[in-house]
């Protein structure tokens, strides 16, 4: 009897528990249930919810300074009316046919303009109560970068999106060993006005040395002036005038390692070109190493020839020297 009484309160304990277990089970499904809904309901309204605008304009853009060209392909969004949306090419005479609304004039306007405009006619013409309209620039047909002069593949490079300076010199596979540190930069918008920029080779650009490009621009990498210092020395070659377009006799022997032993010091010669031809200055080093004699300063394409000692006597004119320097290699120190 009390063997079957404790049974019986086993099995109604078991019962209980349960009854217990799935009654917790239960609550938590109706909770995941509730929040499932919740989720979904969120999901919906911000379906619903019109774009947040961008810097206070509609939606977001492309090329937000940059005013639309002929040919520029346009990228229309029109929220939650996918008929309306599309890729729209502008004709040569500025305009965009859309749908609904008709031809539109949209060159010269930024897409910060163009997205008010359809939106305002959209609106008028009560196609649409409150069109939400993004507008992207995602091919300029005529309005590519160009860079030229030092530049290792110098040419028109298409402009997409927002980039600077030194985006278009990477593009254009870096400078040459003959690129000055001035850059000029011609906008399309103001080409009577261009903007230099200094670079200097080897250190960290600055904001202001790595300006913005926009559509249209030019970049012209300027070429610096070459010495040249042939003769008795250690490195004979072609030197870059990166120091501000200056460069002295003692900083060209510097940039070629220095003179040597047998070097003829004070039978040195300086070529130069002149509007009347070549134009031989001799030059004493060894008074100008002494500090005796004026350090000169070079211009570009000059050459500086230092005969060795034994050789000196047979120094007799410009033509043994030309030669040499028009095959010497071009150094630029990093």
């Amino acid at each position: 009897m009390e063997m079957e009484l404790e049974m019986e309160t086993d099995t109604g304990a078991a019962s209980a528990n349960c009854l217990t277990d799935r009654k917790g089970l239960w609550i938590k499904s109706a909770m995941a249930f509730a929040v499932a809904i919740l989720l979904l309901a969120g999901t919906l309204a911000a379906a619903d919810a019109p774009p947040v605008p961008l810097n206070g304009s509609v939606g977001f853009s492309s090329g937000a300074v940059t005013p639309i060209g002929a040919g520029d392909l346009l990228e229309m969004n029109v929220l939650q009316t996918p008929e309306l949306s599309g890729k729209l090419r502008v004709s040569n005479s500025g305009d965009v046919l859309l749908p609904l609304v008709g031809t539109v004039h949209v060159a010269g306007l930024t897409v910060g303009e163009a997205q008010s405009l359809i939106r305002r006619k959209l609106k008028d013409g009560d196609f649409m109560k409150d069109p939400q309209v993004t507008v992207f620039i995602s091919e300029y047909a005529t309005q590519g970068v160009s860079v030229l002069g030092e530049v290792h593949k110098p040419g028109i490079y298409p402009a997409f999106g927002s980039h600077r300076l030194l985006d278009y010199l990477s593009l254009a596979e870096g400078l040459t060993l003959l690129a000055g540190p001035q850059i000029t930069i011609t906008r399309a918008g103001h080409p009577e006005n261009p903007e230099t920029v200094r670079v200097t080779a080897g250190a960290t650009p600055q904001p202001e040395a790595n300006p913005e490009i926009r559509p249209g621009d030019t970049i012209f990498v300027e070429r610096t002036g070459v010495i040249y210092v042939v003769g008795d020395v250690a490195r004979p070659g072609g030197f870059p005038m990166d120091h501000n377009g200056h460069l002295s006799v003692l900083q060209a022997i510097a940039l070629a390692q220095g003179l040597n032993g047998t070097a003829a010091k004070s039978a040195s010669v300086l070529i130069r070109t002149t509007p009347a031809g070549k134009k031989e200055i001799s030059l004493n080093l060894k008074k100008v190493l002494a500090a005796k004699a004026a350090d000169l300063e070079l211009e570009d394409n000059d050459i500086l020839f230092i005969p060795t000692s034994a050789a000196k006597g047979a120094w007799k004119d410009i033509t043994t020297v030309l030669p040499t320097a028009a095959a010497a290699s071009i150094y630029r120190l990093p």
